[in-house]
């Protein structure tokens, strides 16, 4: 194993949810108050802000995403894809959970609960908007929050890291052809310039430049690279919360108007998650990998990369879009509903092992 990789693993297993990722969702709540009461009270300064465009992207929204992305990416080790062998079991549940699965799975929700069962509570002009904004969110697995996740239920960082490594190689060529697909198939016509150009912006550019940053900060010690970090990962989320401040304000009159949408939007985002989990954990068992390998398997499983989601649903269909604020949506209920799911592997650890060999159920 590389001398990086051991670093990155070590800082996985160690990692801790700071007070803003604990209160995640009462921020984003926060800003969803400030950002409607400063688009009623100020809309001018708003609209200079989101007529800031070139070839159909915000630049101080592009900057935004930039900041939040980087420093989580910054945490991924490359290094780590060797490691894929070691637990080839548990990284195939989660692949085929993570890009057969998931996807679908959200899109056949989406289309089932937007265009059926809510349709005559939801803007009827939106309900293409909101499939693809919950197509986008359910597209991407989540990257970096999985180390914390994983570390709450005792994962082991090595499978963690290498799992998180392999889906980022994965979404440069996936992502695109997946979202394109899917909206297709949902009859929701996208140009691929556009799409292909989220995909450069907001993965393949930010995945170079935080690679390069990663060995600038590791050639400077460890302790200089976790202090980095800490640092940049109180900037990243700043940077989250002043996007969603900029997306709220544009969105307010809707939400005014239609109180319910936020909660109809929910509900989806809110099965997919607790599906998927329930699937990468059960097929974990079935093929007997251990529990603190099934653990960061499900979690990676129902857990969405939803910095990416917004970003692509603004650059796709616009700040007042559905789309736009069904990926917000995914943020708001991200924190609370993934401590939830740790809780209950972690509570069903006896059920879990009574099928398992005792060799394989330790770390």
């Amino acid at each position: 194993m590389s001398a990086q990789c051991e670093v990155t693993a070590k800082q996985a297993a160690g990692a801790a949810m700071s007070v803003f990722e604990r209160w995640l969702s009462l921020w984003v709540a926060l800003c969803i108050v400030v950002g409607i009461a400063l688009g009623q009270l100020l809309p001018a300064p708003f609209q200079f802000l989101g007529e800031l465009e070139v070839a159909r992207v915000n630049l101080p929204v592009g900057v935004l995403i930039w900041i939040m992305i980087i420093p989580m990416l910054i945490k991924i080790d490359f290094g780590a894809l060797h490691q894929v062998r070691d637990h080839w079991k548990g990284i195939g549940v989660t692949l085929f959970v993570n890009w057969a699965v998931k996807p679908f799975s959200m899109a056949l929700l989406a289309w089932l609960f937007i265009r059926g069962f809510f349709a005559d509570w939801l803007p009827s002009e939106q309900l293409d908007s909101y499939v693809a904004g919950l197509i986008l969110l359910a597209a991407a697995p989540c990257t970096a929050m999985v180390f914390v996740w994983s570390r709450l239920t005792g994962g082991d960082p090595y499978f963690t890291l290498s799992q998180v490594a392999l889906n980022d190689t994965i979404m440069i060529f996936a992502f695109a052809p997946i979202v394109g697909l899917l909206l297709g198939l949902s009859s929701i016509s996208v140009p691929w310039e556009t799409l292909l150009i989220s995909v450069l912006l907001y993965i393949v550019i930010p995945v170079i430049i935080a690679q390069v940053l990663r060995k600038i900060l590791l050639a400077q010690g460890q302790e200089r690279f976790d202090t980095a970090l800490d640092t940049l990962g109180h900037v990243s989320i700043v940077a989250l919360l002043l996007t969603l401040v900029l997306l709220f304000a544009f969105q307010g009159e809707q939400i005014l108007t239609q109180p319910l949408v936020i909660a109809l939007l929910a509900v989806p985002i809110l099965i997919q998650v607790f599906f998927n989990a329930a699937l990468a954990y059960w097929l974990n068992r079935l093929v007997g990998e251990k529990h603190s390998v099934a653990c960061p398997s499900a979690l990676i499983g129902a857990s969405n990369f939803f910095e990416l989601a917004v970003a692509t649903a603004i650059v796709l269909f616009g700040f007042q879009s559905g789309a736009a604020l069904a990926t917000v949506v995914g943020v708001l209920i991200e924190v609370p509903v993934m401590l939830l799911v740790v809780r209950m592997v972690n509570a069903s650890r006896g059920w879990y092992e009574k099928g398992i060999p005792v060799e394989q159920r330790r770390t």
